[in-house]
């Protein structure tokens, strides 16, 4: 007895770990687990039963929080972009775009993976879009299936921590911090993360051609009648749009000196872009002939999701609108973008806010599972223990990081991000502040470790996704005739191994260089005290202090 009275945190959460691992729902397993040592810790006297009084209010504060509104927004965004066509014709352009270069079909992946995930955010249509469209032209053409396998699953996992990210608004909302600064700290990595994909590409490229063969001529569809590619037209629409963008920017940036450079950046891609698009449509409309076909293809194409990336990141970095309100703006841009592009139904809109509902009522449910945890878990010092436990690691911020990074690497093996989300933020939070460690530094440290979690096998949620649209079976190929072998289960886990350990080599970056993240503080306005005065105020200038003078002023 004297043994559980001591060690009650440690067996409470040792024991929810094997309930997990057991297999049951993760909402239900947390709330069962914690209203079981609750009672306990209550019939040993060490809580009291009052503490359970404040289960309701905390329900209601999870109901009513307005942040979480943005899960929704974003996942009925992401859902109406998977079913508008946009994968499909991003890939098939920028596909062409790059096909022609050993290892072109790869780096369009990664590329295409990027975008998607800045404007959908879900990794399952992430991951189902490339693999229907993209895996069967890279086995066609000759690609090595363990790498076309990888770069799938791994590009997918990109929506986890490129805004507009859902573990990130989990993330934000856990460790009580602002969604637009969590994602102005994960920009930078996810846009790194993505570029050491494409390096990556590139050595294979370079040192093993065989495994990442070009698109042959005769499957280059966007040809001129000289026989070129057309992309003259298009670096000349690049470097025009790159013109006005800069001179327009700068005309605007030397009448306001004070702008951040997430604003800067945000208005000089809006300006490029809506002169690249006003081009094209002027191109096209009077039959000037001025662009090729890939250039004008190109600009169609990538317009209007840049166009909606700004919708939704832009208005948010420069502060026009809050994360929420940047999700509905993103919500109502893509069905927009679904009318326009004639890939709208009702039907498609039903299953698109049904599937959203689910996912949104699954964030709840183990939020309320996490919460009722967690009220357990602080009432008999669980959260004590953690912080002692923690604060005795070796090394100490940098041992502690390095401890929670291992201990979160190892676990995603076995959970999924929510899960991870749920339970190691409200545990491990505390300590990170109490050690005086960036929140958001953190956060992004963790949110990068845990995209592991997609691509681990043998439970990486990314690698069933792929292998559910793979082929199975040998098929004949339909435009070659040629005989296609399948795309077997070992492969698919074994083309992930590489992408794990270029995701480990970006938590060491994040890790070693806190400045990836910390940048978003750059444009905060620090205040010095030594300029704060507190004194009287004597608005009337008659040295007279009547009850309609303030009796004290902030200055």
């Amino acid at each position: 007895m004297e043994f559980l009275l001591d060690n009650l945190a440690p067996i409470m959460f040792f024991n929810l770990i094997v309930i997990l691992l057991l297999g049951f729902p993760v909402a239900f397993s947390l709330a069962a687990t914690g209203v079981l040592y609750g009672l306990v810790a209550i019939d040993l006297n060490l809580m009291q039963p009052a503490l359970f009084q404040a289960l309701p209010q905390r329900i209601f504060g999870i109901v009513g929080n307005d942040t979480l509104l943005a899960v929704p927004f974003f996942t009925f965004m992401g859902l109406i972009l998977e079913r508008s066509g946009m994968a499909e014709d991003l890939l098939d352009t920028v596909g062409q775009l790059f096909g022609p270069l050993r290892g072109g079909l790869a780096i369009a992946v990664v590329f295409v993976g990027a975008l998607l995930a800045a404007t959908t955010g879900v990794v399952s249509a992430s991951v189902i879009s490339m693999g229907l469209i993209s895996l069967p032209i890279m086995l066609r053409y000759g690609y090595d299936r363990r790498l076309a396998s990888g770069v799938i699953a791994a590009s997918g996992t990109l929506s986890q921590i490129i805004p507009p990210s859902l573990v990130l608004i989990i993330l934000a909302d856990q460790l009580g911090r602002s969604i637009g600064d969590m994602y102005r700290g994960a920009m930078l990595p996810g846009l790194l993360l993505a570029g050491l994909y494409v390096l990556y590409v590139v050595l294979v490229a370079f040192f093993r051609p065989k495994m990442v063969p070009a698109l042959p001529p005769e499957a280059r569809v966007y040809v001129e009648p000289d026989g070129s590619r057309g992309l003259k037209s298009l670096g000349v629409l690049t470097l025009i749009a790159a013109a006005a963008a800069y001179f327009g920017s700068g005309y605007y940036f030397r009448s306001h000196t004070d702008i951040p450079m997430d604003e800067r950046v945000v208005i000089v891609l809006m300006i490029w872009g809506i002169t690249a698009l006003v081009i094209a449509l002027v191109n096209k409309g009077l039959r000037l002939g001025l662009l090729s076909q890939i250039a004008e293809r190109v600009t169609f194409v990538m317009i209007p999701p840049l166009f909606l990336i700004f919708l939704v990141l832009g208005t948010i970095f420069i502060g026009v609108a809050t994360p929420t309100e940047g999700g509905a703006m993103g919500a109502m841009g893509s069905l927009i973008m679904a009318v326009s592009r004639g890939r709208f139904s009702m039907t498609q809109l039903k299953q698109a806010m049904e599937s959203t509902a689910r996912l949104s009522c699954f964030v709840i449910f183990i939020l309320v599972g996490s919460t009722i945890f967690s009220l357990s878990f602080r009432g008999i010092n669980g959260d004590i223990w953690v912080e002692q436990l923690m604060l005795h690691v070796p090394g100490g911020e940098l041992g502690f990081l390095i401890v929670v990074s291992v201990l979160t690497f190892f676990l995603a093996f076995f959970l999924d991000f929510f899960e991870l989300a749920f339970i190691i933020i409200p545990l491990l939070g505390p300590v990170a502040e109490k050690m005086g460690i960036d929140l958001i530094w953190f956060g992004v440290l963790l949110a990068v470790n845990m995209q592991t979690s997609f691509v681990h096998p043998p439970f990486g949620f990314a690698l069933f996704y792929l292998r559910s649209v793979a082929p199975k079976e040998d098929y004949h190929d339909k435009v070659t005739g040629k005989l296609i072998p399948k795309v077997t289960t070992g492969q698919i886990y074994w083309g992930s191994v590489p992408f794990i350990v270029i995701q480990v080599l970006m938590v060491v970056m994040v890790l070693s260089f806190p400045r990836l993240v910390t940048h978003y503080k750059d444009d905060i306005v620090m205040l010095d005290p030594s300029t704060v005065t507190f004194g009287t105020s004597d608005p009337y200038g008659d040295g007279l202090y009547g009850e309609d003078d303030p009796g004290a002023a902030f200055q």
